[in-house]
């Protein structure tokens, strides 16, 4: 039987959400099958576009058209980020996904989306057959202690820094 794992991908870097989405793509080589909820997410990303119809690859968006910032939340963001973790536990599950990916949930829990405890009660129900990866800045240190494996992604430069805004196809 396989084991599955919890994985973090944090840091200021660039490529959290981009390592999430090259194991599910990896993963669905090997006839495994994904769930992919982006929290805080609502705009067009070109991963939407490419994996519309992947028959192993799942990926919805709990958030707005705009981005949001921490001084800017709602009632309305906090219920979306509750129907993302709701939505992203019936997937885990089901049965029919081997992989769920939290995409931004460390920001979520940042913004104070949800909360610590809500994402630990999620852990705890996972199955052991299924991978779970949380992408995001700022992984609290309560979610470290629990990964089996975190990764820092560490800018190092980054041409932001010169006036360079998302571009498609790269950052979206």
């Amino acid at each position: 039987m396989r084991v599955g794992y919890i994985q973090i991908y944090t840091g200021d870097g660039k490529g959290k959400t981009t390592a999430a989405l090259g194991l599910a793509l990896r993963a669905s080589g090997h006839g495994l099958r994904s769930y992919v909820g982006q929290f805080m997410k609502g705009q067009h990303y070109g991963e939407l576009a490419a994996l519309r119809d992947h028959p192993d690859i799942t990926i919805e968006q709990y958030g707005d058209l705009q981005c949001v910032r921490r001084e800017e939340i709602t009632a309305e963001h906090i219920a979306q980020a509750h129907r993302g973790l709701d939505r992203a536990r019936q997937a885990m599950h089901s049965g029919q996904y081997q992989i769920i990916v939290l995409d931004e949930v460390n920001v979520a829990l940042w913004f104070g989306l949800l909360a610590v405890d809500e994402v630990l009660a999620f852990l705890d129900e996972r199955p052991d057959n299924v991978e779970v990866i949380l992408t995001g800045r700022r992984a609290p240190a309560e979610l470290i202690t629990v990964a089996d494996l975190v990764t820092e992604m560490t800018e190092v430069k980054h041409y932001y820094q010169r006036g360079v805004t998302a571009r498609d196809g790269i950052e979206r």
